[in-house]
C-alpha cells in the first residue's frame, strides 16, 4: 500500500505541475478533531507587476462527525479604485480519510463551493490532502481541481498543487518552505506557523508566508497571513 500511494502522490504532482490557476493560499492539513468549532481570519497581500490585491477571509466551521468538518467564509477584496468591499461567499467541508498516524500517511478530502457577490460566477473545488511525518519532519501535498461556471465567466477547469515542508522545532515555532503551482505560476517561499494549546482542545494556530514566483521575469510577491482559534 505504501508504493501505491507514493507512486499516486508523484504522478498527480508531475500533472499538477502544468496546472491552470493563481493558487496562493492555506495549505490543508487532513486531520479533523471531534467536536471541532473552529473562527479563522486569512489576509493575503499579492504584489505584481499589474496592481496589488488585497484580499481577507473570515469563517466559522463545525465537525459534523469525527471526521467531517463544514465551514462558511465571507471573502473581500480590494477593488481597482481600492475600495474594498465584500467580494463572495465560500463553504467548505473537509473530511479524514485515515485516522492520524494509523497507516503510512495521513489523507483527506476538501471541497469548497465559492459564489461571487452580486454575479453569476460560481467555483466548485474538489482536493486530495496528504501529510506524511517522519521524525520531527512534516511534509503535506495538496492537488486540487476546480471547475468555474456561470454568465460573468468562461465554464473551465483548472488544476492546482500546494506543498509544504515543515520542522516541527516547538509546538509555537515551526518554520517551512512552501511550493504552489498554478497557471503560468511556480511559486516558492519560506514560512512560519505555531500552535499554542490551552486546556482542553482549544488552541490558537497561526502561519505567516511569503511566496515569490520563479517561473516568470516579472515581480509577483505574495505575503499570506492565517489566524484560527479552535474550541
Amino acid at each position: 500500500m505504501k508504493n501505491q500511494l507514493l507512486a499516486t502522490a508523484l504522478l498527480l504532482t508531475c500533472c499538477l505541475a502544468q496546472a491552470d490557476g493563481y493558487v496562493v493560499d492555506k495549505v490543508y492539513h487532513p486531520n479533523v478533531l471531534p467536536d471541532e468549532q473552529r473562527l479563522e481570519w486569512r489576509f493575503m497581500s499579492r504584489q505584481n507587476d499589474d496592481r496589488n490585491v488585497l484580499a481577507q477571509r473570515i469563517g466559522y466551521g463545525h465537525s459534523l462527525s469525527e471526521y467531517v468538518t463544514l465551514e462558511a467564509y465571507i471573502v473581500g477584496e480590494r477593488d481597482s479604485d481600492d475600495n474594498f468591499g465584500l467580494q463572495a461567499y465560500e463553504l467548505e467541508s473537509r473530511w479524514m480519510l485515515t485516522d492520524q498516524g494509523r497507516y503510512w500517511a495521513d489523507w483527506g478530502l476538501v471541497f469548497e463551493l465559492e459564489k461571487q457577490h452580486k454575479q453569476d460566477a460560481w467555483e466548485a473545488t474538489s482536493g486530495l490532502v496528504m501529510e506524511k511525518e517522519f521524525g520531527r519532519n512534516s511534509l503535506t501535498l495538496n492537488w486540487f481541481l476546480v471547475y468555474e461556471w456561470g454568465k460573468a465567466l468562461h465554464d473551465e477547469f483548472e488544476t492546482e498543487f500546494r506543498m509544504q515542508y515543515r520542522f516541527r522545532w516547538k509546538p509555537q515555532v515551526q518554520p517551512s518552505i512552501e511550493v504552489f503551482m498554478g497557471e503560468d505560476f511556480v511559486g516558492i517561499g519560506p514560512a512560519l506557523m505555531g500552535v499554542q494549546r490551552f486546556d482542553g482542545q482549544r488552541q490558537l494556530k497561526w502561519e505567516l508566508g511569503f511566496i515569490s514566483e520563479v517561473s516568470g521575469i516579472g515581480k509577483d510577491h505574495t505575503l499570506r497571513f492565517v489566524l484560527e482559534y479552535e474550541f
